[in-house]
């Protein structure tokens, strides 16, 4: 299967040639690789360029934007510019982060899970991060059916049936509500383990706390949902602020009138999905 990988990268010189290095040593090699070099100020142009003179399949592209390292619409708008660099011949499309290790057989694998079921719209392995003590442990703070940002592979079917990825906070989420809509299924794969070099959220901005509130608006969640879901977030991550900030988050995209991400027959649908989760785990 032919695949494309779109890299964004801001100031991700501590990371970005281990990442490199990972997709270079893959079994089944990508027939492109955009890397985004998104507003950097450090080393990061320096090492693609490293890699672009090296294989003729990795290219790169600088934008400009805001210097803040935010979640949400900064890397969706950087993975966009990137798609613009491609045509459609591909089978599956890949968003990777610029600080993640894949195993060597990674993309063989999420090839035949493709090739296996044509209902399978999206698919990933599950992310392992280093403890103090250096041990490298599973980090999945959410349901073990959604496959992290970091690292989503898309069919082709698929992400055009999605429209392709939002730009805003909430986009890793609301494509895969998104993708059930329209009757595909997510994979993903215990077997994979991906290294995640730097924790969770470690460098997002300050601001960053309330847009995971406004995305729940956006994707017309409601309000009780908002809040079981908040309450979840909250227990998973051991932050009680956590929720205090969704809250916050959520009514104030209520008061600003914030746009929806999904139309109100796609959030209907959501709400629906995501009661009958909610309610078969408090049966199970």
């Amino acid at each position: 299967m032919n695949y494309y990988i779109i890299i964004p990268a801001h100031n991700e010189g501590q990371f970005l040639t281990d990442t490199l290095n990972s997709v270079v040593a893959q079994t089944m090699p990508p027939k492109r690789v955009v890397v985004v070099n998104d507003n950097s100020s450090d080393s990061t142009e320096q090492i693609i360029d490293n890699f672009t003179a090296k294989h003729n399949f990795i290219s790169k592209i600088n934008v400009k934007s805001s210097s803040s390292h935010l979640p949400g619409s900064k890397v969706i708008n950087a993975f966009n510019k990137g798609l613009e660099q491609l045509d459609d011949e591909y089978d599956f499309i890949v968003k990777l982060d610029a600080d993640i290790i894949l195993p060597n057989s990674y993309f063989e694998r999420i090839a035949n899970i493709f090739t296996t079921d044509a209902k399978i719209g999206m698919a990933g392995g599950f992310a392992y991060e280093q403890d103090i003590n250096g041990e490298w442990r599973l980090n999945h703070p959410m349901d073990k059916d959604h496959v992290r940002g970091a690292f989503k592979a898309y069919n082709k079917r698929c992400f055009n049936a999605i429209g392709g990825l939002k730009t805003a906070m909430g986009w890793d989420t609301v494509d895969e509500l998104l993708a059930q809509y329209n009757g595909f299924n997510i994979y993903t794969d215990s077997n994979l383990h991906v290294k995640h070099l730097r924790p969770l959220g470690n460098a997002y901005n300050k601001k960053a706390k309330l847009l995971q509130g406004k995305a729940m608006y956006s994707m017309r969640y409601g309000l009780l949902i908002t809040l079981i879901a908040s309450i979840k977030m909250a227990l998973k991550q051991k932050k009680p602020s956590a929720f205090a900030d969704n809250l916050q988050g959520y009514f104030l995209a209520r008061k600003e009138k914030t746009d929806f991400l999904v139309s109100a027959e796609e959030g209907k649908f959501i709400r629906q999905l995501r009661w009958r989760k909610i309610k078969a785990k408090l049966f199970q």
